[in-house]
């Protein structure tokens, strides 16, 4: 689509797109917010910490913008090497934005990684706005309190106050960045939603699938690849991937006695797939165990990660 077409698709308003960095503690609520905000599933959501690894890009159109969210992983104090490339990648992606949205779970305030980050977004010279999460479970006058305090610490231009479950506030959000990006052309065409190869949103989704099932027996340190992807006759898609786990104890566990967790998991991430896909899909999943899986740069590559040396 030309510039032409989309200032005229666009009622005469000049079109403006760009990029928003979400960053936050882990569990702040960023990928519930992103997908929130683009009105799909892009990103996974699971009770366990740090389940965003690289930047997932969710698109969406509000007037005559496009906004191209980037959900970053987590930001907490790194005791691994997966854990430092992740902390890496998100701050890389706050660099590279040109808005950067900082997200505070209200429950928990400025405690721990929140207050870290807000002494490193004090060295960022981007756009920034703080939005307040799960707004509905802290008292107004606390509310008040934690904004002031963290604009105290960081010159953001705006302050929110939303609900990521619920959706209130972020209509709000919305209006704001589809007038604060720059004016151009789209980056995207209008009806895709993420930059995120499908092969890689399946493995994503059982890989929430895995932790939302096993978050208190399964260690972080697992992973999922789509190795076969097939297109069938009959309409339907056969897909094939791969769980790898470090050690025999874990893929136990994933499998589960008599089978029944994996089961599960596949029965799981097979609905949410048919319904993304909107066709039927067979959905095969083995378990492997790979020792140290968390030392070998190919599988930060194929992550999107930069192998920390």
């Amino acid at each position: 689509m030309t510039d032409i077409e989309q200032t005229a698709d666009n009622g005469g308003a000049p079109t403006r797109s760009g990029f928003v960095a979400l960053i936050g503690a882990t569990n702040a609520g960023k990928s519930t917010l992103v997908n929130r905000l683009v009105g799909a599933k892009v990103s996974i959501v699971s009770h366990k910490v740090q389940t965003t690894r690289a930047i997932v890009r969710g698109i969406a159109i509000h007037d005559s913008a496009q906004i191209v969210f980037m959900d970053t992983p987590g930001i907490f104090k790194p005791r691994r090497r997966l854990d430092r490339a992740m902390v890496t990648t998100a701050w890389g992606g706050a660099k590279d934005a040109d808005v950067i949205m900082f997200l505070i779970d209200s429950e928990r305030g400025l405690k721990g990684d929140a207050e870290t980050i807000l002494d490193g977004l004090s060295e960022v010279h981007q756009p920034k706005i703080l939005v307040l999460n799960k707004i509905d479970q802290v008292a107004p006058e606390d509310l008040l309190k934690l904004a002031k305090a963290a604009n105290d610490k960081v010159a953001f231009e705006r302050t929110f106050m939303i609900s990521a479950l619920n959706g209130s506030g972020c209509n709000d959000v919305m209006e704001y960045l589809s007038k604060k990006l720059p004016e151009g052309p789209w980056y995207y065409p209008e009806d895709q939603i993420s930059d995120l190869p499908m092969r890689q949103l399946a493995a994503e989704i059982t890989r929430e699938k895995l932790f939302l099932r096993l978050h208190q027996e399964l260690p972080y340190s697992s992973h999922v690849e789509t190795e076969k992807w097939e297109e069938r006759k009959d309409g339907s898609v056969r897909i094939e991937q791969v769980i790898y786990v470090e050690r025999d104890s874990q893929k136990k566990i994933t499998l589960g006695k008599g089978g029944e967790a994996i089961k599960a998991i596949s029965s799981a991430s097979r609905k949410e797939l048919s319904e993304i896909l909107e066709q039927p899909v067979h959905l095969f999943l083995f378990v492997k165990v790979r020792e140290n899986w968390g030392d070998d740069p190919e599988r930060f590559r194929e992550m999107g990660l930069e192998f920390p040396r």
